[in-house]
């Protein structure tokens, strides 16, 4: 906070040269963060005096209509500079948000490179590994020796998005092994990197989904992975900045659907009204039109609550405690199947282990309900047994449903998150109800 009201106040002065100092000692990340706190023209205005290459690497750090205010506002060359200066795979995603009359315009300034590399990243799938993945990496050749390997370092590694794994190539650039900074740094001069590298090479294909790349990342924890085609020649490398992005992209996404929300790429303060009713309302049309099921149970039981109407009162108790149970199971086991922890064949397994703790937890809540109907509600023992009694069933029911669902969801071909707490307590009131004046009719001979 001091240092912004530094640099605000030197900005307020014109002080042009000590701000430009200043900016440059900081992290290209506070950079970012500082401009973006700044108004429009003001962030321009200071984008502008920073040294080009900072600027890029600040550029990359800033949200997308920041960055497309900037890239419109600058001169065709100086956009295309811009563009030159940013690593490939942050390019690509910048050309993905942009309108086509803008992309063409950039593009058309941008170098020959720039151009070549950021085509070849947007002909990937999107959520695929070759859509994430940067093309700037260094490649060595089996016949150099490390002497040589460390000079070609030099020579092409300041633009590289890491140098501390290289990727050792084949004539047909099929990937054939890695050595590391550390590990040439401390081999002598004249050995061959062929008789050195790590021949054990795990990669990714390029049509691999993004976040079985990021389970990858996570199961072996790597820095770095290379990406190659079906031929096995490398074309690109991820890195683990990249896969945090995609966690975070993922989670959020996953939270959303749990939520009953269609998905979105933006930020919720830069979404507007419209957008975000859009991507509510589907979910609540769907889900209010499966709730009136529970509707037409009570009203097909309407006779036997007018008989008993002290049975109506734990309706919303019996509904909540089903939906809370099944929400629970669901959760657990879409966490499961996102770290590849459960899978489809696991299903039996999945269903004992979630009947023995739903057993547990319906007497557990039944006990304590029991005790509750007869000391303060002073309901009747009847009342009371048929509540309890329906709160067991309806608890391991619920479970049940709640950790199934989401493991054929996933079978079938449907995200798992789609199955989590609103679709599957709807499907947990009805069958809730169901039971309950099931169990009322048996045992209460007034119904």
């Amino acid at each position: 906070m001091e240092m912004k009201r530094e640099l605000s106040a030197l900005l307020e002065q014109k002080q042009y040269t000590r701000l430009r100092q200043a900016l440059t000692e900081l992290n290209e990340a506070d950079i970012a963060a500082i401009l973006e706190e700044w108004d429009k023209g003001d962030m321009l205005k200071v984008f502008r005096i920073l040294p080009k290459d900072l600027a890029a690497d600040a550029f990359s750090y800033m949200d997308t209509d920041n960055q497309q205010f900037i890239i419109t506002s600058l001169s065709d060359r100086d956009a295309g500079v811009i563009m030159d200066n940013l690593m490939a795979d942050d390019a690509a995603d910048l050309m993905e948000e942009m309108p086509a009359s803008l992309v063409k315009k950039i593009l058309a300034n941008a170098s020959p490179e720039t151009r070549r590399d950021i085509n070849h990243l947007l002909r990937y799938p999107e959520d695929s590994a070759g859509s994430i993945m940067t093309v700037e990496y260094v490649d060595l050749k089996e016949s150099l020796t490390v002497d040589e390997a460390i000079t070609r370092i030099r020579r092409v590694g300041v633009d590289s998005e890491t140098i501390n794994i290289c990727y050792v190539l084949d004539q047909g650039r099929r990937l054939v092994g890695t050595v590391s900074l550390r590990y040439l740094l401390l081999s002598q001069p004249d050995e061959v990197i062929g008789e050195i590298m790590h021949e054990n090479v795990i990669s990714i294909n390029t049509l691999m989904d993004q976040e079985e790349a990021a389970r990858v990342f996570q199961k072996y924890d790597f820095t770095a992975m290379p990406v190659v085609d079906n031929e096995n020649r490398l074309v690109g490398i991820i890195t683990v900045d990249d896969i945090v992005d995609i966690l975070q992209e993922e989670a959020t996404e996953d939270m959303e659907k749990m939520a009953a929300i269609v998905p979105s790429d933006k930020p919720y303060l830069k979404t507007g009204v419209l957008e975000t009713w859009k991507k509510r309302i589907p979910w609540l049309l769907l889900l209010m039109v499966s709730a009136t099921f529970t509707g037409r149970i009570i009203t097909h039981y309407e006779a036997a609550l007018g008989t008993c109407m002290v049975l109506s009162a734990f309706i919303p108790m019996l509904m909540d405690t089903g939906g809370n149970a099944g929400g629970q199971a669901s959760v657990s086991i879409i966490r499961g199947i996102s770290l590849d922890e459960i899978r489809y064949r696991d299903l039996p397994w999945v269903i004992w282990k979630e009947a023995r703790v739903a057993l547990l937890c319906g007497i557990t809540l039944a006990a304590a309900n029991f005790v509750k109907l007869m000391l303060f509600d002073r309901v009747g023992f009847l009342v009371s047994a048929v509540v309890c009694i329906t709160l067991v069933i309806a608890v391991v029911v619920a479970k049940i449903v709640g950790c199934s669902l989401p493991m054929l969801a996933r079978k079938i071909g449907f995200d798992p998150a789609v199955m989590a707490s609103p679709f599957i307590t709807t499907i947990v009131d009805a069958l809730s109800l169901i039971i309950y004046f099931r169990i009322a009719t048996l045992m209460l001979p007034a119904l």
